[in-house]
């Protein structure tokens, strides 16, 4: 299997938030971004393994900020760290507000997707290809949360 760089995987998706979206008070639930974040991250993953992709996990989603109906949510996401048949994609989500361009970051997660076959048994990724330093970074955070995880499942 060839290795693949973080470029070629690399996903951005927009979405118009509606007020079918919305919760009583005009911003976006949470439940609603989570939705399309998960989406996002089986794209990226996807385009990594070139294979179908489930979610085994989510680290913590803090919302910095409410998204109100209206505006333009984008996420941007990219493969930090692949192991044998795991990896985990990291998403950025910008809140755009399409009458005077200014952007927020709202909120970051990080999902761990598992590359399964048609029967759903796992199997193998390419490895990565750090491209540049942030690509570094990323890999070398996400190196120290796969170990908390992993820390995590066996204090059970």
């Amino acid at each position: 299997m060839n290795p693949k760089k973080v470029s070629e995987s690399r996903t951005e998706m927009s979405q118009l938030m509606m007020p079918n979206d919305s919760n009583y008070f005009g911003f976006v639930h949470g439940g609603s971004i989570l939705s399309i974040v998960d989406k996002v991250a089986y794209v990226c993953a996807c385009r990594h393994a070139s294979s179908f992709c489930v979610t085994v996990s989510v680290d913590q989603v803090v919302f910095k900020e409410p998204i109100k109906v209206g505006e333009l949510v984008v996420f941007k996401a990219s493969v930090n760290y692949a192991g044998t048949t795991s990896m985990e994609i990291g998403i950025k989500i910008i809140a755009e507000d399409l009458l005077t361009g200014k952007r927020r970051h709202t909120n970051s997660c990080y999902f761990t997707m598992v590359a399964v076959d048609k029967s759903g048994k796992k199997h193998e990724v390419p490895k990565l290809i750090l491209e540049n330093e942030e690509d570094v970074r990323r890999h070398a955070d996400a190196e120290k949360r796969r170990v908390h995880r992993l820390m995590q499942r066996t204090d059970k």
